[in-house]
């Protein structure tokens, strides 16, 4: 087994385990944001600030909120963060395994700017770091009286770096790292803000003191700002899968439309689940927003002009593949099988564009497309797709011969 095989796996699980983590933070999140906007406040509380009855699994659950605490503080607390860092730590390794060691394909985009591989990543990984540290800034200003400024001031964040991001890296790159930069404030907001401050509550009230209430209203803010970003951070990590969100002109005013739409399908529920009625106006802006993305989208991809890309040089990382030997076989099975759909203006019926943008027309293309073509086309038969272009397994081993040549080199 090569490493090119075991590392696919290695990002597959990874992703797995994001995967998972996320479903724990974002559900436990989202059932604390209604619990709270939901309790009710009538009747005998015990001093509590409000009490919730749920069933749920054939049992029932009366569950109680202090605004501080209650008299006595219990022996067991059950804290809510490990689905924050497990989601967060999860998150950027996959980041590392497939945008830091996949690099050259998938994070620098060599249209757009000279940076090397290295300096690439060093902007992948200082920028999520100096975007924590511009908006705790911010949260700790005097903007912290006027949520709706300094919620308005985080969007203009996201925008420009939206922005800044589509400068230097690729369509998918941007999304992507605009989706870390909003939950490494996310994360942030739980690790350094939220969990200190319960733990200096907790800690007064063992000591027999007062806790100041503003420790929980510092954490309300900031938990606040994590329930609005959070759908917006999964369209964002979901768009990888689509081209026309992240490969065409306007990616990054579609990324801007989407914390949008994160605003807009939060407050609905929120409303709701406070019991302020049923703000319906809501539905109709998301779906207004939408169809603006929609409308983005049809801008058209950004794509390399075929005879740019067929005259231009080979990269050193592409030429290893096309000195390997078997590279000449391999083109005229790609061109005869493959390119018919991977085009800047595909053939076959049904395809309007480039299935995940993925361009095979030139030897460079292939070249730069070396791996995939390896695991989609010749460890697995998932390309092409239900084999509509009766690829030969014999042209399969070709292309497994060609890479593991490439390879040893």
């Amino acid at each position: 087994m090569d490493f090119v095989f075991l590392w696919d796996w290695v990002e597959f699980a990874l992703r797995w385990l994001h995967v998972i983590t996320a479903i724990a933070w974002i559900g436990s999140s989202f059932y604390f944001i209604a619990l709270d906007l939901g309790l009710r406040r009538d009747g005998e509380l015990g001093g509590a600030d409000g009490e919730e009855w749920q069933v749920h699994g054939g049992g029932f659950y009366h569950i109680r909120k202090y605004l501080v605490a209650p008299e006595a503080m219990p022996e067991h607390l059950t804290w809510f963060k490990w689905e924050s860092y497990s989601t967060w730590l999860s998150g950027a390794a996959l980041l590392m395994a497939v945008y830091w060691v996949g690099g050259e394909m998938y994070l620098i985009d060599a249209t757009k700017s000279e940076l090397s591989l290295w300096q690439g990543i060093g902007i992948s990984a200082v920028s999520l770091t100096i975007g924590w540290l511009v908006y705790d800034r911010l949260c700790k200003s005097g903007l912290a009286q006027n949520p709706t400024a300094l919620m308005l001031l985080l969007f203009v964040l996201l925008v420009v770096m939206g922005w800044g991001y589509t400068q230097v890296f690729t369509g998918r790159a941007m999304m992507l790292h605009l989706g870390a930069f909003t939950a490494t404030i996310m994360t942030a907001n739980v690790f350094f803000i939220i969990m200190p401050n319960q733990r200096i509550v907790v800690a007064d009230l063992k000591a027999g003191r007062k806790p100041d209430p503003k420790y929980g209203k510092i954490a309300k803010l900031r938990s606040t700002h994590n329930n609005y970003l959070t759908l917006p951070v999964i369209f964002l990590m979901l768009s990888n899968h689509y081209p026309l969100a992240f490969a065409t002109e306007y990616n990054w005013i579609i990324a801007a439309l989407v914390f949008l739409m994160g605003v807009t399908i939060r407050h609905f529920f929120n409303t709701m689940h406070a019991r302020g009625g049923m703000k319906w106006w809501t539905w109709g802006a998301t779906a207004a927003l939408f169809a603006a993305i929609i409308l983005l989208s049809s801008a058209g991809p950004e794509v390399s002009d075929y005879d740019e890309e067929e005259a231009r040089a080979f990269t050193p990382a592409e030429a290893v593949y096309a000195e390997a030997e078997g590279f000449d076989e391999v083109i005229d099975i790609v061109l005869g099988r493959c390119s018919m759909c991977h085009a800047r203006e595909p053939g076959f019926d049904g395809i309007g564009h480039a299935p995940k943008q993925v361009l095979l027309e030139t030897p460079q293309e292939i070249a730069f497309q070396a791996k995939r073509i390896y695991l989609h086309s010749g460890l697995s038969t998932a390309m092409p797709p239900a084999n509509v272009s009766w690829m030969e397994p014999e042209e399969r081993a070709a292309i497994v011969r060609w890479f593991k040549a490439a390879q040893r080199g």
